[in-house]
């Protein structure tokens, strides 16, 4: 059968490659430019059943989605896992010899990269979880200007970015008071951000099934909800049998899933009306 296994070295500007038979000799070497377009052609351009792989990194994701179409077989690998790597001279196309040998050999450790359908989500909802924490980040630099001062307040009244000339006005130094002028910018704009990216998120996980079961349970909101689905993405990273598999499972999924739900409860609840005074 003719096989081809397939190594990629990716970099910013250019990718190194590395190709090997099905008897595991090196048949051809290339250097391609980090285009969409190029390495798209240079992977039909091989004949045969195609196995590639590549190293987690910045642009695995990017890669993964563009060239598993093309492949019988993608490994997006861990490069922590490859010791072959790590041994001997360093070069890029030593990298690619000694990375399409582990994948000739079967020995290569994949790393999960999810399905398309929750990779809108998940980018909607990490941009969501980066903006949230932008904004917590601009707060709390306003509150240590106004502590530091001995300006008192209550709950977040030093947040309204409508009524910012007051409390401007208690900053008697005109540097401060400056700084405190343009976070209160910063902090306008990111409401508007931090609102845009939620009815997004929102919007896309609606698209999802898993969303009208789990708003059963009575502690999630919809934002809880929609980043649950992006972190737990499908049952298909649990494929392990037995009691060991189930235990796998759980760590990898319980743990972050959480983690994201219990930061979001709280917030959840105070949004949501109370049943039992209705």
């Amino acid at each position: 059968m003719d096989e081809k296994y397939v190594a990629m070295d990716v970099h910013k500007a250019s990718v190194v490659i590395g190709v090997r038979n099905a008897a595991g000799k090196m048949i051809s070497r290339a250097t391609v430019e980090t285009k969409a377009q190029t390495l798209k052609d240079y992977v039909r351009g091989l004949s045969g059943t195609i196995h590639l792989t590549f190293e987690e990194g910045t642009q695995s994701a990017w890669l993964y989605d563009l060239l598993r179409p093309l492949v019988a077989e993608c490994i997006v690998c861990d490069p922590r896992r490859n010791k072959l790597l790590e041994d001997g001279n360093k070069s890029d196309e030593i990298d690619v010899d000694k990375l399409s040998e582990l994948l000739y050999l079967g020995r290569l450790r994949p790393v999960y990269h999810g399905n398309h359908g929750t990779r809108a989500l998940k980018e909607l909802a990490h941009n969501y979880e980066a903006l949230v924490k932008d904004q917590t980040r601009v707060k709390n630099r306003l509150k240590a200007i106004f502590r530091g001062r001995g300006i008192s307040y209550e709950g977040e009244e030093i947040y309204d970015c409508q009524q910012t000339e007051p409390w401007l006005a208690k900053l008697s130094e005109r540097g401060v008071r400056e700084r405190a002028r343009q976070l209160y910018q910063q902090l306008d704009q990111l409401a508007g951000w931090v609102a845009t990216a939620r009815r997004q998120m929102l919007a896309e996980s609606r698209r999802h099934q898993a969303k009208k079961i789990l708003q059963l349970i009575p502690t999630l909101g919809e934002i809880s909800v929609a980043e649950l689905i992006a972190t737990v993405d499908t049952r298909i990273v649990f494929a392990a049998s037995g009691n060991s598999g189930l235990t796998a499972a759980w760590r990898w999924c319980v743990t972050p899933a959480l983690t994201i739900i219990l930061s979001r409860v709280s917030c959840d609840d105070e949004r949501r009306p109370d049943r039992r005074a209705a």
